[in-house]
């Protein structure tokens, strides 16, 4: 079985660091050289990783990173206790609520951006969760 890693690039890990040990509760555990900072407190490690505004993503250079908003339809959602707090804490660290907090079958959930660019979700679950949406 094929182990998760998920790698959020941050322009400044220092930056980074504050941005998700605030907004989420998250504690920077280990650091690596000076661009990789290892992130625990939910069910696997996130990973911030340095790379500057400009630089090639991927080999051949096709594309070059920016940290204005950008959309991509892969994002860590992360499960709260309680999504009002939760929403405060983050936008209190500087994430952008993107849109009102919806009502679901399976709970309560709110999408932003973090100051980097990145989409992330808070999703507080109800009893049900995602069985709410099961057939």
């Amino acid at each position: 079985m094929p182990g998760l890693l998920i790698n959020i690039d941050v322009p400044d890990l220092v930056a980074g660091e504050l941005f998700y040990t605030s907004a989420l509760g998250l504690t920077a555990a280990r650091r690596f050289d000076d661009d990789i900072l290892e992130l625990t407190g939910c069910e696997i490690s996130l990973y911030l990783i340095a790379k500057p505004a400009g630089s090639a993503i991927g080999p051949g250079g096709g594309d070059f990173r920016r940290y204005g908003r950008h959309w991509t339809p892969v994002h860590p959602d992360f499960s709260v206790g309680d999504l009002d707090d939760a929403i405060r804490r983050a936008v209190a660290a500087g994430a952008v609520q993107e849109g009102e907090t919806l009502d679901l079958p399976y709970g309560r959930q709110a999408m932003f951006a973090d100051p980097f660019g990145n989409g992330f979700c808070l999703i507080e679950f109800n009893e049900r969760g995602y069985d709410a949406l099961a057939r």
